[in-house]
Formats: structure tokens, C-alpha cells, sequence
């Protein structure tokens, strides 16, 4: 019993040691969506964002757990109606919110709640009060507060969801990802995008290939990554075709009554995904790839999801001077992707997003990859947020998350303890170092 009481003594030291180090060492945040801060401050209501009061932080990912435990599209609807009181809005989702408070998703949100606006609990007496700290925290320089001064973060990769690269107000603080999605899927709508971004006209093949040149050209020594995220639509294998055949169906595409099939579109896309790999390969930049779950509601194609991991092979192989971060760990196939680290010098791994689809896989997770895989291999943090404020409940469950892994390995004797600082120091800062411009 003695001997017992003194292990539990000592895992209990150990663990607050740890604790201490993790939360005292500045993160690198790998992956967010935050638009620029001026644009939250512009009064703008649309379909990125429904509202500027609370119900916004449930955006991301919240809202997808209400829908799961049974919350209506009429009832959203409601909670997103601008004449509703908070009082009234808290009641729409209240029944539903007592349901879902366990889950990552919601946790992270109420971490938030408690870090950044005092609010211990939310319900229908803390409600008002949230809706007045939600205005009094938004005010210019909030990022700077919220990223820096509250949850520890030196500087975080954003992949922007208002330009394919966001030339920042902030550049110091907000490194941005080159998107290539709407280079390579290439559709009606991406030309008319590309065409207002950079103010020119797209009549031809060879103008959209210089316009992708002209990206990186212009952009591809400010990003820190190229970011692709068609795993939401399709597979990752894309199949080497031929110029020709991609010219023809993109003359098919912007002909006066255009029709591209589902093969002619991938065709196109899978000629265009190569000509970007090159690309990122003349500019050394890391490629950033979207796999796994999806942020969604009721969609969620496992049998492609479960191929990401079979198909990134082929990549890692056709271009081994490009470094793939493959991002959210392909939960919930994520041991496929241990194998795929430790077998390819070019794969690494993101954690970004994971930590609250599912807290407890992601220890599993990281305490098996740390024992298969080198340590610069792993990247330990992103939000995934468009709302900067969510990132505060984000980065305290990774946090612990990261402490209850390096803990659970030094108490079994898989991880020395005087090798935790230089590990903790490698996953929160210097694997984005080194892997990122």
C-alpha cells in the first residue's frame, strides 16, 4: 500500500512539472482561417459570418455537435436570427448544449468562455453577461491579445478563407499559406475569382498556367506553405496526364455552353495538382494537405477518407523533395498515418484541428507516434478557426492533452524525464522552425 501511495505521489510531481513546462513554453500554431482582423470589426453580415455577437463562436465547430445531438436547421435558424435576445437564443440550444458539453468540440468553447470573458458556466443567468464581454474583447489589437497574451502563441499559419494568399496587416504574427484548390480545381467560379484577385482576363490554357506561375511568383517567397484541401470533394491520387488532354477540357470548360463531366474535371485537376507540385518543389515549400474528417454535418464518406492515407503514398513518392504535412492526423484512420511518417522521410504529421474532434485519441495518438517516429516529425498545434477567439479553448485542451502524453511516458519508462525540456521545446517551437520557412 506504501509503495503505492509513493508511485501516485511521485506521478503526481512528475505530471506538475511537466504541466508547468508545457504551459510556460510559447506554441507555433500551425493551421488557423482567421480573416483580417479589420474585417471583424466591418459590420459585414454574410455566409462566413451570421452574426457579430456570441452565437458566432459556435461556428466552428460547435454548431456541427448541436446538429448531431438532435438541434434542428429551423431551430439554427433561430439562434442566428439578429432580433432574438441572448436570453432567447441561449434557450434554442440549451437543451441540446447540456448534451454535447463533454465532447472536445464544446469543452474548447467553454474554456474559452471561462480564459477569456470570466464566465464560469453558460446558461441562461451568464448569458447577457457573455453577450457584453463578447463586444468589450473585440476591439482593435484583439488578436495580438488573444493569441499572444492569452494563450502563449508566437505566430500562427493562416490559411485564409478571403484570398488564395492574404497579403497580412500582420505579417509578424499571421504567416499565410499559398491556397491551391482554386488553381487546380480550376471551375467557372475559380477563374472569375482569380480573374478579379489579379485583374486580368483568362481566355486560354496558357494564361491560366501563367497565372499559376505569376501566384508563385508573386507569393511563393512570402508563404510559409502551399495548402490543398480536395480531400473534402475527392481522393488524393492523382494520375499523370497528359498536357493535351488537360488543354482540351479546359477549352471544353470556358467554351460558350460548357459541360465538364466528372472525368473531364479530374482529368483537368489532376494535370493542374501536378503542374502546382512542381511548382512548390522550384520554391521549397512545404505542402500542406487536407485529410481525414470532415467539417461538415451529415456527410462524411468514409471509404475515401480511409484511401487518403494509401493514396498520399504515391505523392511522398513522386516528389521526395517536397515535404507533405498530412494535417489532422486522417482521424479517425490515424494510425495509417505512424506508418506513413515513419517509413517516409517527406511525411509529416499535424495535430491541428484533432485535439478537440477527439482529445483522448489524439494522446493515444501522439504517445504512439512519439514511440514509432522521430520527434521533428509531428507538428502539435492549429486551431483550424475563423473566429480568433475560439483559439483560447483550442490551445488550453492541447495543452493538456501534450501533458497528460509526456507524462503517461515518463511514468511508464518509455521517455526519460531529462529529456522532456529539449522534446517539449522541439514539439511546440522548433519542428514549425524547421520545417517552415
Amino acid at each position: 500500500m506504501q509503495d503505492l501511495k509513493r508511485k501516485d505521489k511521485m506521478a503526481i510531481t512528475s505530471k506538475a512539472w511537466i504541466r508547468d513546462l508545457v504551459e510556460e513554453t510559447p506554441l507555433i500554431d500551425t493551421h488557423e482561417h482567421l480573416v483580417e482582423e479589420p474585417r471583424r470589426f466591418s459590420g459585414v453580415i454574410d455566409t462566413m459570418f451570421r452574426c457579430d455577437d456570441w452565437p458566432l463562436l459556435f461556428r466552428d465547430y460547435v454548431l456541427e455537435d448541436l446538429h448531431s445531438a438532435g438541434m434542428s436547421t429551423v431551430e439554427e435558424e433561430q439562434f442566428y436570427d439578429p432580433d432574438l435576445s441572448s436570453v432567447d437564443k441561449f434557450s434554442v440550444i440549451s437543451p441540446y448544449w447540456e448534451r454535447i458539453r463533454h465532447t472536445g468540440y464544446a469543452q474548447a468553447l467553454s474554456i474559452t468562455f471561462r480564459e477569456l470573458y470570466g464566465i464560469a458556466s453558460l446558461s441562461s443567468n451568464t448569458v447577457e453577461e457573455l453577450a457584453d464581454k463578447y463586444h468589450q474583447v473585440k476591439k482593435p489589437g484583439f488578436y495580438n491579445y488573444v493569441l499572444k497574451d492569452v494563450c502563449r502563441i508566437s505566430e500562427c499559419h493562416v490559411h485564409s478563407v478571403e484570398r488564395i494568399f492574404m497579403e497580412t496587416a500582420q505579417p509578424a504574427l499571421l504567416k499565410q499559406d499559398l491556397s491551391i484548390m482554386e488553381l487546380t480545381r480550376c471551375s467557372l467560379t475559380d477563374i472569375r475569382r482569380v480573374e478579379e484577385e489579379m485583374g486580368l482576363t483568362i481566355s486560354s490554357f496558357d494564361d491560366w498556367l501563367k497565372t499559376i506561375d505569376t501566384y508563385f511568383e508573386r507569393f511563393g517567397t512570402k508563404a510559409v506553405a502551399v495548402k490543398y484541401q480536395g480531400a473534402y470533394y475527392r481522393g488524393l491520387r492523382f494520375a499523370h496526364v497528359e498536357r493535351h488532354v488537360a488543354e482540351k477540357q479546359f477549352k471544353t470548360l470556358i467554351a460558350p455552353r460548357p459541360y465538364l463531366g466528372p472525368e473531364g474535371a479530374q482529368a483537368l485537376e489532376d494535370y493542374l495538382f501536378h503542374y502546382c507540385m512542381k511548382k512548390a518543389q522550384d520554391f521549397k515549400l512545404p505542402v500542406k494537405l487536407h485529410t481525414g474528417y470532415y467539417a461538415a454535418k451529415s456527410n462524411m464518406p468514409l471509404v475515401r477518407i480511409r484511401d487518403n492515407a494509401v493514396d498520399v503514398c504515391r505523392l511522398l513518392e513522386d516528389y521526395p523533395g517536397i515535404n507533405f504535412v498530412l494535417m489532422h492526423i486522417g482521424y479517425p484512420y490515424q494510425d495509417e498515418y505512424i506508418a506513413l511518417c515513419k517509413q517516409y522521410s517527406n511525411a509529416y504529421v499535424d495535430l491541428c484541428w484533432a485535439w478537440i474532434i477527439n482529445p483522448v485519441a489524439c494522446v493515444r495518438f501522439l504517445a504512439e507516434f512519439l514511440m514509432a517516429v522521430p520527434a521533428n516529425k509531428v507538428l502539435i498545434f492549429g486551431g483550424d478557426y475563423i473566429a480568433v477567439e475560439n483559439v483560447v479553448g483550442h490551445a488550453a485542451i492541447a495543452r493538456a492533452g501534450l501533458t497528460e502524453t509526456i507524462s503517461s511516458l515518463v511514468e511508464r519508462g518509455w521517455l526519460g524525464a531529462e529529456n522532456v525540456p529539449e522534446l517539449l521545446d522541439r514539439l511546440m517551437r522548433r519542428n514549425a522552425h524547421e520545417l517552415f520557412r
